[in-house]
């Protein structure tokens, strides 16, 4: 069951991806890094559904994460990829080349190679205090670390970098769902004494702000790329370290694990920055030709 939800879950993220873009492109550059990029998104109808989809996403995959384990549920959610094609394909009939089956190829392989080798199991639903604090530590200072650079150089850049943040950001959220999940399960009375939930809602937050400064610093092939590719890596070490997710080791295991890893991540990274993903110049169409057909498609 958590595999098949965060499936699905992937596959209503994608259609997020593409409302939320449409509800930020039209933001002024001013708008990075303020309040106002927000204040500008929730004025538009297409971006406020596409909220109301990443409230379902999250229902999703906090039921995932509850009775899955971290490093097995965060990289399915690559999959995305694989429905934003599908999406674009059909819906906005762009038609799917080599590169975006070879992408696509790629990310299946990897994530069966991965799961097949790796085998997640075991772990428990709660780490130590002392844990958390090691784990949020870091966490936090890579994120502040990708936005100040995002604040400064080419905009493909920036939003690489936003992207960055975002996807450490949601790998933290998640594991913080995953606790949350764990003290509801027990009674809503453990669940305020303990400090995740509340971590939880702030970093949830900072996702969708993140989130909405990637898209719009720069190129979405950029912020994308970064996004789906370090968000699973981060989330196995978050699993791993926090929740003792148990994955196979010895030397052919560990060795055939990296490999599938490093099969999924270039998947990922051919797939988002595939002009049919990603809208950049290329054989199919530009980035605004691409936002103008799905305005176009979402327009009443």
């Amino acid at each position: 069951m958590p595999a098949a939800l965060a499936v699905v879950a992937a596959l209503v993220n994608a259609v997020t991806s593409v409302l939320q873009r449409l509800g930020v492109e039209s933001a002024p550059p001013s708008a990075a890094l303020r309040l106002g990029l927000l204040a500008h998104a929730v004025r538009r109808p297409v971006w406020l559904v596409g909220f109301a989809l990443m409230l379902v996403e999250f229902g999703l995959q906090a039921i995932a994460l509850r009775f899955g384990q971290l490093s097995l549920v965060q990289p399915l959610l690559t999959t995305e990829l694989l429905f934003l094609v599908a999406i674009l394909g059909t819906w906005f009939h762009f038609s799917i080349g080599w590169r975006e089956w070879a992408g696509a190829a790629a990310v299946v392989a990897g994530l069966g190679g991965f799961f097949a080798t790796a085998r997640p199991s075991g772990g428990h639903h709660l780490a130590t205090a002392s844990t958390w604090v090691v784990a949020s530590v870091v966490t936090v200072a890579c994120i502040a670390g990708f936005v100040v650079a995002g604040t400064r150089g080419p905009r493909w850049w920036r939003a690489a970098s936003f992207g960055a943040a975002t996807a450490l950001t949601a790998a933290y959220s998640a594991s913080l769902t995953k606790a949350t999940t764990t003290y509801v399960s027990e009674g809503w009375g453990h669940v305020f004494t303990h400090a995740q939930p509340y971590l939880l809602g702030v970093a949830g937050v900072a996702t969708v702000f993140l989130l909405q400064n990637a898209l719009h610093a720069g190129p979405i092939a950029a912020s994308r790329t970064t996004l789906i590719t370090l968000n699973p890596l981060a989330s196995i070490g978050l699993g791993v370290g926090l929740f003792g997710d148990r994955l196979a080791s010895g030397g052919t295991a560990t060795a055939a694990e990296a490999a599938s890893l490093a099969v999924l991540v270039a998947g990922a990274a051919v797939l988002a920055r595939s002009p049919l993903v990603s809208g950049t110049p290329g054989d199919l169409a530009s980035e605004d030709e691409l936002l103008g057909t799905a305005r176009q498609r979402v327009s009443p």
